[in-house]
């Protein structure tokens, strides 16, 4: 099991992302009367549309930096703010980007992966599936 990640990771982090991603926008809520200040993260302003951007980039440029990136590029079997961002900091990195949905997935899902250049492969009917593909891909090519 890996260490646990401590501060210096997380400025490591901040650091390798900078300039890559946008800056956390947050906003003060109304306490409801509460004896605290509440800022609330507005996380859907980021690439993508959550704070999976910032992770995706990091993780690309940690492996880009410890000669671990993969020429296969990366996979994943998520139609969601995982496979977005994912696919969107494949394309900033200029790495190619596999990512397996279920063929039931909206075609929106699909095509807006397909925008950031994901090769986006449609397999079976639920996420088990897609996902049992995405490994084996991973297996085959290394990604």
């Amino acid at each position: 099991m890996p260490p646990p990640l401590g501060y210096a990771d997380v400025q490591r982090a901040a650091a390798r992302i900078a300039g890559q991603v946008r800056p956390v926008t947050v906003a003060e809520a109304e306490p409801g009367g509460q004896p605290y200040t509440l800022h609330l993260a507005l996380e859907h302003l980021q690439h993508t549309g959550s704070f999976k951007a910032r992770g995706a980039q990091n993780f690309l440029l940690s492996h880009r930096e410890s000669g671990t990136l993969p020429d296969a590029g990366v996979t994943i079997a998520s139609g969601g703010n995982a496979g977005l961002a994912c696919a969107w900091a494949a394309l900033r990195q200029g790495v190619p980007a596999t990512v397996f949905l279920p063929a039931t997935a909206p075609k929106v899902k699909a095509d807006r992966l397909a925008g950031y250049g994901a090769d986006v492969r449609l397999v079976g009917t639920e996420y088990a599936e897609a996902l049992a593909a995405c490994e084996a891909f991973a297996a085959e090519t290394g990604a």
